[in-house]
This record gives structure tokens, C-alpha cells and sequence, in this order.
């Protein structure tokens, strides 16, 4: 006697048809989370190779009109495969022919170790001992030359006084440090901003040695009043600074110059 509760795995005397068969194999793919390989159908709803791959056709092609739902064959690699009929296998891929998806971690590799700036402090020493010659050297040309207290406000307020021979040190070096920061700098974006930078930054000091030099013998001459043309040069320089600050920091915008060809 039969009893009346058939178990769903167990073979049936009436084999179903796909499209009854096709509802619970997607129930079932639902529940896996995958759909299931050929051999996982037969298993499972006991159904022979050639139905198990038209069920399989009927989900690739829901899977192609609705891709958010489709899902990925995942076929063991223990599972063999029985040889059909040509005319038993339905037109169109099955899942026996998708390959597993393997996703691998790109190695980042070893982290580039952060280079070390290098400390300045060192320029400060060497840089306050050559301020202090500087400045006395170009203060005494200036002396020398004409320059000396003005009345900075005149008639407003007359008591505000300044010596016009901190001008000169002020102007000339620093421009030459401005100049050389353009010139050496790897933000200088064209050749011409590079060029004038690096000439006028090489003038500027030399024009510096020159003014100590002539300050210094003059000193050591006992000479109160500097020659004339000592006294014209000297007298050009905050004009010749201004000008020359003026033009590098124009070029130092400019963008429609090439670029630098290293």
C-alpha cells in the first residue's frame, strides 16, 4: 500500500515537465543563493541530464532579461559529466560551461619609506654672521654716498625719522634671495621666468660684492665722501631693484610661455 505523503526527492511514476519543474528549481536556487549546477538538479529533483539543462537554459534566459536577479553556476570540480545526444541538448549556453569567478587581492607591496627634509637651522648660523657684514657694509656705502636720516612724514609728523641707508641692504639682497628662490625653485613653470631669475639673481649678488669691496677700501682709506660715479651707481640701486622685483614677480604669473624642458 502506498501511503498518501510522497517525499519531494523521491522519483515520481510521472516524471514533471520543466515548466513544472522550472518554479522550484528557482525556489531553490533562491534559497542556495546560486544557481545549481546540472548534476545538483538531477540530484535534487531526481530528473535526467537532458531536462536538467533545458531547466538550466529557461534560467539563463531569465537571467538575461533581468540581470539584477541573475546568478552564477558554480560547477565542483569532482562532478563528471555524462556525454548526450547532440539533439538532447537545447540551443543556447548552459551553466556546465561558465567558469568559477576567482577574485584575487593585488599585492600592494612594501610601502616607499618618506624621505627626510632636510634641516635648514644650519643656514640660519651661516646666514646671521653674513647679515651683519652685509648690512654694516651697504649702511656705511650709504653714508658714504649721500643717504642718511630724512624726515619720513614731513609736516604730519615731523619727529618720524628714518635713516634712507637701510634701503640698500633691504633692496639689493633681498631681491637676490627672491630671485634665486624663482630660480631654483621646481615650480617655475617656464624658461623665460627661470632665465631672467637666474641672471638678475647672479647681478644682484655680484652688485652686492662689488658694494662691499667699494665700501671696504673706502673705509680703510679714511675717504668721508665717495666718488662721483661711486655715488651714481649707489643712488640707482633702489630703482634698479624695484624694477627688476616689479618684473620677475609679473613673469613669475605668466602661463603662456612653454613649459620647462628639463
Amino acid at each position: 500500500m502506498v501511503g498518501l505523503d510522497t517525499p519531494t526527492n523521491t522519483r515520481s511514476a510521472y516524471p514533471p515537465s520543466v515548466a513544472d519543474l522550472l518554479p522550484r528549481v528557482r525556489e531553490f536556487a533562491a534559497d542556495l543563493g546560486e544557481c545549481p549546477s546540472r548534476n545538483r538538479i538531477m540530484t535534487e529533483f531526481k530528473v535526467g541530464a537532458p531536462k536538467a539543462r533545458a531547466v538550466l537554459a529557461a534560467l539563463n534566459e531569465d537571467a538575461e532579461t533581468k540581470p539584477a536577479r541573475k546568478l552564477h553556476a558554480v560547477t565542483g570540480p569532482a562532478e563528471a559529466e555524462e556525454a548526450a545526444p547532440a539533439s538532447e541538448v537545447p540551443d543556447g549556453p548552459t551553466a556546465d560551461e561558465s567558469e568559477p569567478q576567482v577574485s584575487a587581492a593585488a599585492d600592494p607591496g612594501p610601502r616607499p619609506k618618506k624621505a627626510r627634509r632636510i634641516k635648514l637651522w644650519p643656514v640660519l648660523l651661516l646666514a646671521l654672521p653674513a647679515f651683519v657684514a652685509v648690512w654694516s657694509g651697504w649702511v656705511g656705502l650709504g653714508r658714504l654716498t649721500g643717504f642718511g636720516p630724512i624726515q619720513l612724514l614731513p609736516g604730519i609728523w615731523d619727529h618720524l625719522t628714518i635713516n634712507s641707508a637701510i634701503t640698500l641692504p633691504i633692496g639689493v639682497e633681498t631681491y637676490a634671495a627672491f630671485a634665486l628662490r624663482v630660480w631654483l625653485s621646481p615650480a617655475t613653470r617656464t624658461h623665460r621666468v627661470r632665465s631672467f631669475a637666474k641672471w638678475s639673481a647672479l647681478g644682484s649678488l655680484v652688485l652686492g660684492m662689488v658694494g662691499q669691496v667699494a665700501y671696504h677700501l673706502m673705509s680703510a682709506a679714511d675717504v668721508e665722501r665717495a666718488p662721483w660715479p661711486v655715488t651714481t651707481l649707489v643712488s640707482c640701486l633702489p630703482a634698479v631693484v624695484l624694477g627688476c622685483g616689479a618684473a620677475l614677480a609679473h613673469l613669475v604669473r605668466d602661463t603662456t610661455d612653454q613649459e620647462v624642458n628639463d
